[in-house]
């Protein structure tokens, strides 16, 4: 996991040096992937946790658009020289994530498609029905994933099995037409779909959020 922080801030640097080729001198260029390198250990504060690390090169935004930020600076000899988070954080802090985290943006599509995929009625495949197939890949994209805590994992990849199970005996006992078990798991397979398709809409929006790290 350590080499994995220091690896990304690598990653993330070496990007901006390259976008900074043909735009920076090349003493220019040095200086400023040096910079850049203090800046973002120095926001980094020591952490090796990669998911700390994350968190902090998003801040930082695009490295092109720091690039940019760099020129613009070079152009006017009384600016200050300044490399950090950008101050555009909000939009940029929305591509960065589409760009860096395909798999994680990957799994959540899968989540969600496999909600989608209840009202359709596609036949079963051998014993399982198709959205549970969808989500058991989804799920696991989300468990093999690096960005989220044990913590988010368990919440966004479990609520719509949660959803399913308990939500559909809780809302299948009290809304059952009239005592027995017949009655009960009749409601129960009619509302368990919609309760599969609630806890899979929070699930993603969590998940998302914690992409996102809004806060």
């Amino acid at each position: 996991m350590i080499e994995r922080a220091d690896q990304m801030v690598l990653n993330y640097v070496s990007r901006a040096a390259d976008a900074a080729h043909g735009v920076l001198r090349p003493d220019q260029r040095l200086d400023f992937a040096r910079r850049l390198r203090a800046r973002i250990e120095a926001e980094r504060r020591g952490s090796q946790d990669a998911r700390d690390v994350a968190k902090v090169l998003t801040r930082f935004g695009d490295p092109v658009a720091l690039v940019e930020r760099e020129a613009r600076r070079l152009a006017n000899p009384a600016a200050a020289p300044t490399v950090g988070p950008s101050a555009d954080r909000p939009t940029e802090l929305t591509g960065s994530v589409v760009r860096g985290r395909p798999r994680d943006l990957a799994a959540l599509v899968v989540l969600a498609l496999a909600a989608l995929l209840v009202p359709v009625g596609l036949p079963a495949v051998a014993i399982f029905q198709v959205p549970v197939l969808v989500w058991a890949a989804g799920a696991a994209a989300v468990l093999f994933s690096d960005t989220w805590t044990a913590g988010d994992k368990l919440a966004g990849a479990g609520a719509p099995l949660f959803g399913y199970t308990v939500g559909g005996v809780l809302v299948g006992g009290f809304q059952a037409a009239e005592p027995g078990p017949a009655a009960f798991v009749a409601r129960f397979f009619e509302v368990s779909g919609v309760m599969f398709m609630i806890g899979t809409a929070l699930g993603v929006a969590w998940l998302a959020y914690r992409l996102l790290d809004v806060s």
